[in-house]
């Protein structure tokens, strides 16, 4: 049963007050972060600490992010309601329900099965309708495409080609950039003349991104 009491709704917003303080200033994200109970992403073990503003370990190696990068990238990502988003890492789910409420038509991959499945199940009993599919998060979705956003939620050393291709005109792709322990924060836009142009936004540490869909184990 999903239970959302008042402790965890002000536990929300001093989590809220912090990311404030730490330069996270779109309203409409801010909102969100308000909006989706983050403890329902985590299993037992970690509910005193769902509201702090740390990483945790959500199975098959994978781990939900810091509350603080979800919201910088949403907050890069410029969503507006009605847009198309692509999310390369469903992982928990936790950044999928964050877009769900800032209005996206969420299509999101994750090619492990177990946190597929998990993320999946969850998302439903909360009320969202984001489009989840297990597979290759390297070769997008070009039949749901092309996107006005592109969110990558693990570490990449390049953006691929299939990717790049699945993004609109004018569009932007927000994803950590580099394969070493530490990656950089990129946003990269495809001009209206096919060009694309890229900036940085300080430095993160994400898992890596995994080629080729295997099974979880």
């Amino acid at each position: 049963m999903l239970i959302d009491s008042y402790r965890h709704k002000g536990l929300r917003k001093k989590l809220v007050d912090e990311l404030k303080r730490m330069g996270i200033n779109d309203s409409r994200v801010l909102d969100a972060i308000n909006t989706v109970p983050r403890h329902y992403f985590l299993t037992s073990a970690f509910l005193e600490f769902a509201y702090d503003n740390k990483a945790f370990q959500i199975g098959a190696g994978q781990t939900i992010s810091h509350p603080y990068t979800v919201a910088l990238q949403s907050q890069l990502l410029q969503v507006n309601t009605g847009m198309k988003v692509l999310e390369i890492g469903t992982g928990s789910g936790f950044q999928t329900a964050v877009l769900c409420e800032l209005g996206a038509k969420v299509y999101s991959i994750e090619r492990q099965k177990l946190l597929h499945d998990n993320s999946k199940k969850l998302l439903e009993k909360m009320g969202y309708k984001p489009h989840l599919t297990y597979g290759d998060g390297y070769k997008g979705l070009p039949a749901f495409g092309p996107f006005d956003r592109i969110i990558i939620t693990c570490a990449i050393p390049k953006v691929p080609e299939a990717l790049l291709m699945q993004l609109k005109p004018g569009g932007l792709i927000v994803m950590p950039y580099g394969d070493g322990e530490v990656q950089q924060m990129m946003v990269i836009q495809e001009t209206e003349s096919g060009d694309f142009h890229s900036e940085f936004h300080g430095n993160f540490s994400f898992v890596p991104m995994l080629e080729k869909r295997t099974s979880a184990h």
